[in-house]
């Protein structure tokens, strides 16, 4: 009887390709389907890790891409070590955004796309989707531009490198193999920590760097510092790591049951994150020369910096990162991208399935790597603009995709017992607060450039926590009475449950007062989109642009 769990669960569940359902074959083991043993041991618990080990550590490394190491270059090109403050506090808002995922894709078996256009219809999917199709095909020219950037400290032309990357990560994802795939993008994973050597060979100093923890700026805080740190924070924490993780964890064929082993693994990619976005910061800190914001040129110029302070293996090593960097990130924002567009057309999406079997997948990958390498090759592109307002850019737009993942880890029919916990909303909407209020000083600061930047932070948290204190309130008005205890069986059907055929369930109704918030969200962010692309550009060509 147990044998045929899986295909009860399957038979009652949302997901409709066959080949998201089956074996869990990783890069380092399998679980079979029928599988229902519990791991007694720290070895079989381990093993287990081990197979399930992938979508958490690809998303989060897969974040410190070609726009990434630039973004990190520049702080501490500019701002030394004052900036890794900053890191520390991203370790929570990757956590929370990204667990949040792990539970939608391991309990529904939809992608996030298809949840969003499901629950609340076509405008708002296309309003979500549309938002990320431009900010990652942006994302992958940048990708591009930092292969060309590596590559180029070698001597090799970009009329070979970049055409030979595209191919090269069209053959990886196009093999018809989930494990094979998996491997590869492990590969890069493990040479991200290359840059642990290069940090100590820039010989840092550990009293800079301990007091880079305490928050501030060096400089001040100003509307060119408040880009770079939301620079940082969409470098970090980008929408399509969403869309991304949430398609890869169901590709997988992770289920309610292995979700706590994927947590694991969304956490140990989170922390690997932040200690390869920290090492950045230290190597470009103290070997390399100190410059303004705006005399920053890229990567490739940053690169040729360290092999004439610290050697030419230096350069080398920080060329292969960015490579490495630039490889993982294409790979990573174009499959989470044709992840979505399978998702909004019904197309079959799958790495289980060969070119032959899933044609329109592969055709969107295909066209987005190579459409973006082709842009690369273009002589006089703006790439430098491009650089640098897509890591800004992807700050910006992450509240409005954090709200949508918000709304729909507190949808019952949804997620059933596995929906939000009070606390962790708490924590989602001071996270999606924040946000607001970066991308707000960067809208503030542009259009009034003298305004004190101190003061403006102070009201808008003070309105943050006035917002949030109001909520918690109105909460507690309509609180229901508590839940009775737990039955002694809640956690087997936790492990069980999934989400119904999204034609069961009734769409959620929103309120005045939440369309009302949801159009102002929209409305601001196109003002704020408008007013980052003049700052980007205003940096770009060093003259301030008139107000």
């Amino acid at each position: 009887m147990a044998e045929q769990a899986p295909e009860q669960d399957r038979a009652h569940a949302a997901v409709l390709d066959e080949a998201h359902v089956g074996d869990i074959r990783g890069a380092f083991g399998t679980i079979r389907q029928q599988d229902l043993g519990a791991r007694r041991t720290w070895r079989a618990r381990l093993l287990t890790l081990a197979a399930i080990v992938g979508p958490g550590l690809i998303v989060m490394v897969g974040d410190n891409d070609a726009g990434g190491v630039a973004t990190y270059a520049q702080a501490g090109q500019t701002y030394g070590t004052s900036l890794l403050w900053t890191l520390v506090l991203l370790v929570p808002v990757l956590v929370v955004n990204q667990e949040m995922v792990v539970r939608l894709g391991a309990v529904t078996g939809v992608g996030h796309a298809r949840l969003i256009r499901e629950r609340f219809g076509r405008f708002w999917a296309w309003f979500s989707v549309g938002d990320l199709f431009v900010l990652d095909f942006l994302t992958i020219v940048t990708e591009f531009i930092g292969v060309d950037l590596a590559l180029s400290y070698f001597g090799v032309s970009r009329y070979l490198a970049v055409p030979l990357a595209a191919l090269a990560l069209i053959a990886i994802t196009a093999s018809g193999s989930f494990e094979r795939w998996e491997r590869f993008m492990l590969v890069f994973v493990v040479a991200n920590f290359l840059i642990i050597p290069l940090a100590v060979m820039s010989h840092p100093r550990s009293a800079p760097i301990l007091h880079g923890f305490v928050p501030g700026i060096r400089g001040g805080l100003t509307s060119t510092s408040v880009l770079l740190v939301i620079a940082i924070v969409g470098t970090t924490v980008a929408p399509w790591q969403l869309f991304f993780q949430q398609s890869n964890i169901i590709d997988k064929r992770i289920t309610p049951r292995w979700i706590n082993y994927e947590r694991v693994d969304t956490v140990l990619g989170s922390l690997i994150t932040v200690v390869g976005a920290g090492a950045m910061i230290v190597t470009t800190a103290f070997a390399v020369p100190r410059r303004h914001y705006g005399a920053f040129v890229n990567a490739g110029v940053v690169a040729h910096d360290i092999g004439q302070h610290l050697g030419s293996v230096a350069g080398a090593l920080f060329a292969v990162v960015l490579l490495n960097a630039s490889l993982i990130g294409a790979a990573a924002v174009t499959l989470g991208t044709s992840y979505a567009f399978g998702d909004i057309f019904g197309t079959r999406h799958s790495l289980h399935r060969k070119a032959t079997e899933s044609p329109g997948f592969y055709a969107m990958f295909a066209g987005l790597v190579a459409f973006a390498a082709g842009i690369v090759l273009i002589p006089h592109a703006p790439l430098g603009v491009i650089t640098t307002a897509v890591q800004a850019l992807a700050g910006v737009l992450l509240p409005s995709a954090s709200v949508f993942l918000l709304l729909l880890c507190n949808d019952r029919e949804v997620l059933g017992p596995w929906v939000n916990a009070l606390w962790l909303n708490v924590v989602a909407a001071a996270i999606v607060g924040v946000l607001i209020i970066l991308s707000l000083i960067l809208v503030a600061t542009t259009i009034f450039p003298t305004i004190d930047v101190r003061v403006l932070l102070v009201v808008l948290f003070g309105v943050l926590v006035a917002a949030l204190s109001a909520g918690g309130v109105a909460h507690l008005a309509r609180r229901v009475p508590a839940r009775a205890a737990p039955a002694p069986d809640e956690p087997q059907r936790r492990e069980t449950w999934r989400m119904p055929p999204l034609a069961l369930l009734g769409r959620p109704a929103w309120s005045r007062g939440r369309t009302a918030a949801m159009w102002a969200l929209r409305a601001y962010l196109v003002v704020a989109v408008l007013l980052l692309v003049v700052k980007a550009v205003e940096l770009a060509t060093a003259h301030p642009v008139a107000h």
